[in-house]
C-alpha cells in the first residue's frame, strides 16, 4: 500500500489534470481531486486482496488500510494542492 500510495503522490498532476478539465461539472476542485487519489489508493487495496488473497478484506484489514492511509493523507491532500495551485 504504501508504494502505491507513493504512486500518487509522485503522480499527483495526473488527477489534477483530470480535475482541471472538469472544473465545469465539480464544485470542489481540491476535494474531488482528493477524493479521486482515495479511489486510487482505495482500488489498489482492494484489488490487490482480490488478486493475491482471493478473497475480500476482513474487516481487521480493512481497518489497517483507512489507518495507513489516514497517516499519509495530508502528504496526499499536499502534493494534490501543490498542482492545483499551478496555472495549466
Amino acid at each position: 500500500m504504501s508504494a502505491k500510495i507513493d504512486d500518487v503522490i509522485n503522480n499527483s498532476n495526473e488527477i489534477v489534470t483530470i480535475t482541471k478539465r472538469l472544473k465545469e461539472l465539480i464544485e470542489d476542485e481540491e476535494q474531488t481531486a482528493l477524493g479521486i487519489a482515495f479511489g486510487r489508493i482505495y482500488n489498489a487495496f482492494h484489488y490487490q486482496t482480490r488478486r493475491v488473497l482471493k478473497r475480500d478484506a476482513t474487516e481487521e484489514e480493512f481497518k489497517e488500510f483507512v489507518e495507513i492511509l489516514s497517516k499519509r493523507a495530508d502528504k496526499i491532500k499536499s502534493a494534490l494542492q501543490k498542482h492545483i495551485n499551478e496555472k495549466i
